[in-house]
């Protein structure tokens, strides 16, 4: 087997941190458990998918808080935080306050576009400004200009015995460099490069040429050279891909059943584009960390990266995560060339 053009410098895993409505607090506790697990085991990073209105995690940059006081090296990113729900003022206040607590450890990744079911939550979320709000790439750049410490205010200075600052506090210098944007389309790589962003490409991208052909892997790489070609660092310019693998080295007959259940019931939506947006969706890859690792390197976009945060599924038990988790970092991880961190 060749090996990959870009050894696995990264490894990381993404949660959506499902839990219970009448029970929230054990599926949260589960969530900082796995985290404190992942750091354990030596992941670089573990990234926290944002749900709203859903039994999901809805507010990832209160978890990243308190992951932060649990754990002591490994990144905590999101993916991604949709920004069409918040006000790129207040974010940048919060996700600088938990980049100061963690010592340095937060990597954002945000999204834009109009919240999901808009019409529906357009009266709660924005009651008198709906019509007028700019879901576009320009609500990214905001957020971006207020990390990186560009002025917020137009005035700074003494006022009666309070003092005031004409950009976010608290500042911390680096978290501009660690901003991600998540994409699936040509355009949003480009623009994520042309900002000086991080990339982050998942197991769904857009099939944006109606004629074909529907080659998920081969939209993928387009995509991750077109980021690369607009970045300021080139080939340097740092993306994080997120498959779905799952390692089955030690699983039980029970959990390998379960798992093979759980990809095929999922596999009929990648065959080609679905719905208005032609989105193509990455067939979940099940299996020993061998076979997984064989099917990696004949992925075209994997072999162009350096740093994965695999997804987890959705709906498995905390003993599958753990499980997954440490077949990853024990067999997977070191068949893609991959060493733990200290």
């Amino acid at each position: 087997m060749p090996p990959t053009p870009r050894p696995l410098r990264k490894l990381g895993f993404l949660t959506i941190g499902l839990f219970d409505e009448a029970d929230p607090q054990r599926g949260h506790e589960s969530t900082l458990e796995i985290i404190e697990l992942g750091e354990q085991l030596g992941f670089d990073s573990a990234w926290l998918r944002h749900r709203h209105l859903q039994y999901g995690i809805s507010s990832p940059v209160a978890v990243m808080a308190a992951a932060s006081q649990r754990t002591r090296r490994i990144e905590l990113g999101t993916a991604v935080i949709p920004l069409g729900w918040e006000n790129p003022l207040r974010l940048a206040e919060d996700l600088a306050t938990v980049d100061i607590l963690s010592g340095g450890r937060v990597n954002p990744g945000v999204s834009v576009g109009p919240p999901m079911h808009f019409d529906e939550v357009k009266g709660a979320l924005y009651p008198d400004t709906a019509d007028a709000e700019d879901f576009s790439y320009e609500r990214v750049r905001r957020l971006l200009d207020l990390v990186r410490g560009k002025p917020a205010s137009d005035f700074s200075g003494v006022q009666g015995f309070e003092v005031f600052s004409d950009r976010v506090q608290p500042h911390s210098p680096g978290l501009g460099r660690r901003l991600w944007y998540g994409g699936g389309s040509l355009s949003s790589a480009r623009w994520a490069g042309e900002h000086g962003m991080n990339f982050l490409t998942s197991s769904v991208v857009k099939a944006e040429d109606p004629s074909g052909p529907y080659d998920f892997a081969q939209i993928q790489l387009a995509q991750i050279r077109a980021f690369r070609a607009a970045h300021p660092d080139g080939e340097d310019a740092r993306v994080s891909q997120g498959l779905v693998v799952i390692p089955t080295d030690s699983a039980s007959p029970e959990q390998r059943a379960k798992y093979e259940q759980y990809a095929a019931r999922r596999t009929p939506r990648t065959a080609s584009p679905q719905g208005p947006a032609r989105l193509m969706f990455a067939p979940d890859i099940v299996g020993t960390s061998q076979e997984i690792t064989e099917r990696l390197h004949e992925h075209a976009a994997f072999r162009e990266v350096d740093e994965v945060a695999f997804a987890l599924p959705f709906t498995f038990e905390h003993e599958d995560y753990v499980q997954i988790l440490t077949d990853m970092a024990t067999k997977l991880g070191p068949a893609l060339g991959w060493r733990p961190g200290a």
